[in-house]
């Protein structure tokens, strides 16, 4: 049986336009009339058409997340599944679909860019993991499309959510200084990115306050990959720091690794803590110490504040909004430090 808006509402016991106005999620109608219609439509699978529902509410009820990344990265990294779970959640809490765009090459995305993003199919966009140097956000900003970055920018008219990054890298390096160590060094995220520049501040900032000045052959650059963290901890070792601050767990994987390699142990001969406090800190061995970031909550929020931006827009507002979310040292056995 094909089922009309009418058929809804005769089922539901309410007019052809209560219907209309829940399926379109608009405003004045009552909850409990609400969850009605919905129950109704659960029930018999309805499926309103999309094409029609954009004409009355100009909008598609599609999200996009651009994640500007070699595929196999994302695929690779757990922070990834973490942050589009979130997002997922929270698309679907809203019902809204969730479109993901992966590329292998930058001319994918910009015929990606073409086809789906300038064309509206999109009612906004969530960019996460973007590098400074890349042209989708300029013309995002050049496009008016409606976008929320899950990352710090420079760019004062980009909505954006993040965490704490250099509080985070501050909190981490002083532990490290507590417990005595005075050669600290650190493994850094990609400088082209928000959270490697700022997670590199807070480490610096740790030293300041100790008085400690900055050796710079005690940081190496790395690029959040486990391999990165492995030859950016070999560039390390012959500078024979007792303690490292890697920027993110993925990276400190990699430095636990080089770091066994090269016969030292962790804690005895380096403490290590990482950022991120990824499932797998807790079950390597030693366990990691790290910053945990909420990456889950994180992707819900920018989904928020994406919708609250289409909101906004309709009703002539505009505004930048920005989030900053707060992180916590979890302390393990890689440290050196009594676990609390």
């Amino acid at each position: 049986m094909a089922y009309t808006l009418e058929t809804i509402a005769k089922l539901a016991g309410v007019s052809r336009s209560t219907v209309s106005r829940v399926l379109n999620e608009q405003p004045y109608v009552r909850e409990d009339v609400r969850e009605r219609v919905w129950a109704v439509v659960r029930q018999v699978g309805y499926q309103p058409r999309a094409a029609a529902r954009s004409l009355v509410t100009n909008r598609t009820q599609v999200i996009g997340l651009l994640i500007p990344e070699a595929v196999s990265t994302i695929f690779t990294q757990p922070y990834f599944s973490l942050l589009i779970g979130g997002i997922t959640e929270a698309c679907n809490r809203h019902r809204y679909q969730l479109m993901l765009s992966l590329f292998s090459h930058r001319s994918e995305q910009e015929s990606h860019y073409r086809r789906v993003i300038r064309s509206g199919y999109l009612d906004g966009v969530i960019v996460a993991s973007w590098h400074e140097e890349d042209p989708l956000v300029p013309r995002l900003l050049e496009d008016g499309v409606p976008f929320v970055s899950v990352s710090r920018p420079d760019d004062t008219r980009i909505n954006y959510v993040d965490v704490d990054n250099a509080d985070g890298a501050r909190m981490a390096t002083e532990h490290l200084l507590r417990q005595g160590h005075r050669s600290v060094g650190t493994i850094t995220g990609p400088l082209t990115m928000a959270p490697g520049r700022d997670r590199l501040a807070g480490y610096r900032q740790a030293l300041a306050g100790r008085g400690l000045s900055v050796d710079e052959d005690l940081v190496a650059r790395g690029d959040f990959t486990e391999e990165g963290g492995r030859a950016a901890m070999r560039s390390l070792l012959p500078h024979k720091p007792t303690a490292i601050f890697a920027a993110s767990d993925t990276m400190a994987f990699g430095a636990l690794q080089m770091l066994k390699d090269a016969g030292l142990a962790v804690p005895g001969d380096v403490a290590l803590v990482g950022f991120d406090d990824l499932p797998l800190a807790s079950i390597v061995e030693p366990p990691l110490t790290t910053v945990r970031q909420p990456i889950g909550r994180l992707g819900g929020t920018a989904v928020e504040v994406l919708l609250s931006l289409l909101e906004a827009s309709n009703d002539g507002a505009d505004s930048v909004q920005r989030v900053v979310l707060p992180t916590e040292l979890i302390v393990r056995a890689s440290c050196g430090s009594p676990i609390h």
